[in-house]
């Protein structure tokens, strides 16, 4: 299927490619700058807004054993989901919608960093109010959604095999 010669099966492949690649390196960034206290980590944003939505703690805080560590695989299979989910979007958007590559996704990334954690998060009751999130989360997040979406940006370009973009 093409859209405005947009090879979109290709580009959505690319987008699900980078989406797992760039989750790595998001999860990779925050071991190196951690986002939140351990104690707020206690139940980490992903599992709060399951829980929101119903979803027993059993649920959302279950893990699996490796290398003697417990493992939040829900949590992950969240993080994984939102990053291929954006990913793709990404992937696709920027043939149609080229400014969102400024920065090579650095822009795209402090967006949505700015709408989610600024905006959409403290609004769900997920963390506290902007003015209110510690400057140890704001920077973390934020050069983490830089170094996420640059990811997906590089990968999904790498990979994309239709109309190349004007660089």
């Amino acid at each position: 299927m093409r859209i405005k010669n947009i090879n979109v099966p290709s580009a959505v492949k690319a987008g699900m490619v980078a989406g797992f690649l760039s989750g790595l390196v998001k999860l990779g960034w925050e071991d190196i700058l951690p986002p939140r206290t351990p104690a707020r980590d206690a139940t980490n944003p992903p599992q709060a807004m399951l829980e929101k939505f119903g979803v027993p703690t059993s649920v959302t805080h279950a893990t699996y054993t490796y290398s003697e560590q417990k493992m939040p695989w829900v949590s992950f299979l969240i993080h994984f989901g939102f990053s291929t989910t954006f990913a793709v979007g990404y992937s696709v958007l920027q043939h149609v919608v080229p400014p969102v590559r400024w920065g090579h996704g650095a822009m795209a990334g402090l967006g949505l960093w700015g709408a989610f954690h600024l905006g959409v998060l403290p609004m769900m009751g997920l963390t506290p109010a902007a003015k209110d999130l510690p400057s140890e989360e704001q920077i973390s997040e934020a050069l983490g959604h830089i170094a996420w979406m640059s990811t997906i940006d590089l990968v999904s370009n790498a990979l994309y095999q239709g109309k190349q973009l004007d660089k």
